[in-house]
C-alpha cells in the first residue's frame, strides 16, 4: 500500500466500491490520528477559537462515539452505552482525569470493533436507525454503503476542525 510522506494510507485510484469506501475512511481516520500526534494532554485540551470550545481531545472522543453509534448501534443493532458516559453522549465534554492517550485508545478500540462488525457484510446490508435519526432521514434503515459514506463525511468535516485547532496549538498545518 502506498502512503503519504506522513504515513497515511493513500486510497487506490482504481478499486471496487467497497475497497474505495473503506480505504477513504481509513485515510480520514489516519488523518485524525496525525492531527493529534506528538501532543501533550494540555495541548490536546486547547480550544479552537472563541466562542467554540472544541478541542482535539474532544474530537477524538466524539469520533469514538460516532464510530460506536453508526457501526455498533445502527448497523449491528447493539444496545451499548456512550463510550465516555451517559452524561457525555456526543463525547465533546472533557474529563480532567482522561487524557489524550486514554481517549485515543478508546477511539482505536471502537475503530477496530467497527471493522470487525462490517468485515463480512454486504454494502447493501442495512442497520436500523433510532427514531430520531429515522425522523431526519425519513426511513427506518440505512445501508452499510450509506454509513460508510456518512463516516467519510463526518471525519472529513472534523478533520478540517482538527487542522485549524492543531495550527492554533503549534503552527502545524495542512495534510
Amino acid at each position: 500500500m502506498t502512503t503519504t510522506p506522513d504515513g497515511r494510507p493513500i486510497p487506490p485510484a482504481h478499486a471496487d466500491e467497497r475497497a474505495m469506501l473503506e480505504t477513504w475512511l481509513d485515510f480520514h481516520r489516519a488523518t485524525l490520528a496525525l492531527k493529534c500526534s506528538g501532543l501533550g494532554d494540555d495541548q490536546a485540551r486547547t480550544a479552537s477559537a472563541a466562542p467554540s470550545s472544541m478541542t482535539l481531545l474532544g474530537l477524538v472522543q466524539h469520533m469514538a462515539e460516532i464510530e460506536r453509534n453508526w457501526f455498533r448501534r445502527v448497523f449491528a443493532g447493539q444496545d451499548v452505552p456512550p463510550v465516555f458516559g451517559e452524561d457525555n453522549p456526543d463525547g465533546f465534554a472533557l474529563d480532567p482525569d482522561r487524557g489524550l492517550d486514554g481517549a485515543t485508545a478508546a477511539w482505536r478500540a471502537e475503530v477496530a470493533r467497527s471493522r470487525e462488525l462490517v468485515a463480512d457484510a454486504s454494502l447493501d446490508d442495512s442497520g436500523r436507525l433510532s427514531e430520531q435519526e429515522a425522523g431526519h432521514l425519513g426511513t427506518p434503515t440505512v445501508s452499510l454503503r450509506w454509513i460508510l459514506v456518512h463516516m467519510i463525511e463526518e471525519y472529513a468535516r472534523h478533520n478540517g476542525h482538527a487542522d485549524l485547532i492543531r495550527e492554533r496549538i503549534d503552527g502545524v498545518a495542512g495534510a
